[in-house]
């Protein structure tokens, strides 16, 4: 029965969250939210001594030019969603779950700069290794950590003792 309520309780929310995403309303905001990553990527590269501008979409070398482009799906927002429809439907205070969206977002991002900042980087030296890297590491990795996220959250949510029943 708990089973049951999480699966559709689970799909309700991620039906909404998506609805909202895809939503053409959301299309600007979604937009400046993707520039801004690229902004912050370029900003932590040149920090930490490498060349990178960042250009709308696009986080470019300025000498050698190569540039990847943070295209829509890559700015984290559809991992983000899957661990905020799981969240939203497990069984838990209204105050664990605003801990654990705000926590579980924060961790998807940061592991999402990585990853757009560690591509920007294999694509420079090897496309071959970038196709890869993209279409299949770091897709599966922010899976896996999105679904690390939900358990680690939801395993503290169990030990505390005070799930309850939505």
């Amino acid at each position: 029965m708990r089973m049951g309520r999480f699966l559709l309780l689970f799909g309700i929310s991620l039906t909404v969250l998506f609805g909202l995403l895809l939503a053409p309303p959301t299309e600007p905001a979604i937009t400046r939210f993707t520039r801004g990553l690229v902004t912050v990527s370029a900003a932590l590269i040149r920090l930490f001594g490498g060349r990178a501008v960042a250009i709308g979409d696009l986080l470019q070398d300025p000498l050698n030019h190569f540039a990847i482009q943070m295209a829509y799906g890559c700015n984290g927002a559809h991992v983000t969603i899957l661990l905020w429809a799981a969240v939203l439907a497990f069984p838990s205070t209204w105050m664990q779950k605003v801990k654990g969206l705000a926590a579980g977002t924060a961790a998807i991002h940061v592991v999402n700069l990585v990853r757009f900042i560690s591509l920007f980087y294999v694509g420079e030296y090897n496309r071959a290794w970038f196709d890869f890297a993209h279409l299949y590491l770091w897709e599966s990795l922010m899976m896996i950590d999105t679904l690390v996220i939900f358990w680690t959250w939801a395993h503290f949510v169990r030990k505390s003792g005070q799930a309850n029943a939505g």
